[in-house]
Formats: structure tokens, C-alpha cells, sequence
């Protein structure tokens, strides 16, 4: 009995620090009803936090979609973007593949008037070389320009030959005498040309004289029958320094002196054709007549293929 009296007492006291002894007692003390005015106050107070909640979740839920309004804007600028630079990517290929197409377009024109070129310069050297119903040669076809023209090709690659052996030859330092013996075979090389050019003269003097078996670019330097002589050591004349004073002394006289031959000729080749010039026009009257014209005009010809030889005269000089 005595611990349930205890245990029953201890009840009792623990129960002072009841909150609804505490509430009970101020029933008492205030005579009002402060449980039901809590009761209020705490539901007022629990709405108002409520409706503070719902307020700043709607705020939140109001700032996210700014932002994804913000963020759609920014993308679509980006989109826009990124297609403005495909399409200028895309243009941008289409001109270099069209330039590209017309620098093809413009070689392959180009090569084709190269051929063009080459076929009627074969045409008009070896056309109706050969008469296809008989086999004879044609009339029209100049032998002795016929025969310069394959002489030249062949006399071209001997010169290519050449041109590789002097290379290998100062690639191995041989000596001296082997040089002397390179130069002198060199030389006869060229007078072969001097003399293949003088016998085809004969045959056509305008043909030699205007340089039509030569490339282009060969014909750009073309004086009479040829290039320059002065223009020729110009060229040469980098790819022999150093020299010593002696040699450039005897350089400097030889310019001078293919100078002056070549305004000599240069004279004298106005002259002729201003001869040429008033002997165009021919009277034909009469069988007689017509015989002195064509003498007189064979004679300016070989005037002409005079001129031819003593230019060749000086390139070989």
C-alpha cells in the first residue's frame, strides 16, 4: 500500500507540470475560457503563416518561370544565330566550289588552245605532207621547212642531253681539260642550229626570220631569226657571277659591240623593208614587166636572208 500511495503521489506532483493543469489553474485564477482563446489564436496564427507560404510559393513559382521565359529568348537568339551562320557557311561554300569550278573550267580551256595551237601548227608544217589518193608529196607543203622542223626536234633533245651531262659534270668536279672539251662540244652543237637555220632560209626566209617552229614564249624575245645577242648576255650574265675584272672587261666589250651590230641591222632591215613596201603593188602590163618585178623581188628576198646570216653570224660571235 504504501508504494501505490507513493506511486500515487508522484502522480499527483508530476501532474502540476501538466500543460492542461497549467491551463486548468488559470480557468480557475481568470474565470474565462483561455483554452478556447488559444485554441484561436493559434488557428489565426497557423493561417497566417498558411497564407504567407502560399504567397512566397506563388512568388517562387512566379520567378521560375521569368527565368524560363528568359532562357527561351536567349535560345531562340541562339538558334537564329547558329542558322545565320550555316547559311553564311553554306554560301560561302558554294562561291569557293564555284570559283574553284571556274579556275578548272578556265585550265582545261587554256590546255585545249594549247592543243588547238599545236594541232594546226602540226597541220600547217606536216598537213598534206603526204596525199592520201596517191601518195605524193603536196604542193603546197615546203620540204626543205619540213625537213628543219623534225632537225630541229632532234637537235632540241641532243640539247637536253647536254644540259643534264653539264650538270652531273659540275656535280663531280672534273677538270679543267674536260670542261674545255664539254664548251667546244657545246659549241658545235649550236653552229648545227646556225647551219640548219641557213638551209631552211633558202626554203622560207619569213618562216626563220619570224621564229613559227619556236614556242610562245620564244617568240616574245624573237628579233631577226632569233633573240638578242645583247639580251642573251643580260640573261646569262647572273649565272656567271663572280667574275673576275678581266672577264667582265671582255663582257662589257662584247655588249657593246652586239649593240652595235644589232643597231646596224636594225637600220638596215627598215630600209629593206621600206623597199619591200614600195615594190608590193605590181603593175602587171605585160609579160616583160611582170619578169623584172619578180627579179627585182627575188633579189630584196635574198637582201633579206643576207640580213638572216650575218644576225646568225653575230650569235655566234
Amino acid at each position: 500500500m504504501a508504494s501505490t500511495s507513493t506511486q500515487f503521489a508522484t502522480s499527483r506532483r508530476m501532474s502540476i507540470y501538466d500543460p492542461l493543469h497549467h491551463i486548468t489553474m488559470w480557468d480557475d485564477a481568470f474565470g474565462c475560457d483561455i483554452s478556447q482563446n488559444m485554441g484561436l489564436s493559434s488557428i489565426s496564427q497557423v493561417d497566417t503563416r498558411l497564407a504567407n507560404k502560399t504567397e512566397y510559393n506563388s512568388q517562387e513559382s512566379l520567378e521560375p518561370s521569368s527565368d524560363n521565359q528568359e532562357a527561351k529568348n536567349m535560345s531562340d537568339k541562339l538558334q537564329r544565330r547558329l542558322a545565320q551562320n550555316r547559311e553564311a557557311a553554306r554560301k560561302s561554300r558554294l562561291r569557293k566550289k564555284a570559283y574553284v569550278q571556274q579556275l578548272e573550267s578556265g585550265r582545261l580551256k587554256l590546255a585545249q588552245l594549247e592543243q588547238e595551237l599545236e594541232r594546226a601548227r602540226q597541220q600547217r608544217v606536216y598537213g598534206g605532207l603526204l596525199n592520201t589518193s596517191n601518195g605524193l608529196l603536196s604542193s603546197n607543203v615546203n620540204s626543205g621547212i619540213v625537213a628543219f622542223e623534225m632537225a630541229y626536234d632532234l637537235w632540241v633533245a641532243e640539247q637536253q642531253k647536254k644540259d643534264n651531262e653539264l650538270k652531273d659534270m659540275l656535280q663531280s668536279h672534273v677538270t679543267e681539260a674536260d670542261l674545255r672539251m664539254f664548251v667546244e662540244s657545246s659549241l658545235a652543237h649550236y653552229y648545227e642550229l646556225f647551219q640548219m637555220k641557213g638551209n631552211a632560209a633558202k626554203s622560207d626566209v619569213f618562216y626563220i626570220m619570224h621564229g613559227l617552229w619556236r614556242t610562245p614564249m620564244e617568240r616574245f624575245f624573237q628579233w631577226i631569226g632569233g633573240p638578242r645577242p645583247s639580251e642573251l648576255l643580260y640573261m646569262l650574265m647572273p649565272q656567271l657571277e663572280p667574275l673576275t675584272d678581266e672577264q667582265l672587261m671582255s663582257v662589257s666589250t662584247l655588249k657593246h659591240s652586239c649593240r652595235q651590230a644589232e643597231d646596224a641591222l636594225s637600220t638596215g632591215m627598215e630600209k629593206l623593208q621600206q623597199t619591200l613596201a614600195q615594190g608590193v603593188t605590181i603593175d602587171i602590163t605585160g609579160v616583160g614587166s611582170y619578169n623584172s618585178q619578180m627579179t627585182l623581188a627575188m633579189e630584196r628576198l635574198e637582201g633579206i636572208e643576207n640580213f638572216l646570216n650575218q644576225t646568225t653570224y653575230d650569235n655566234k660571235c
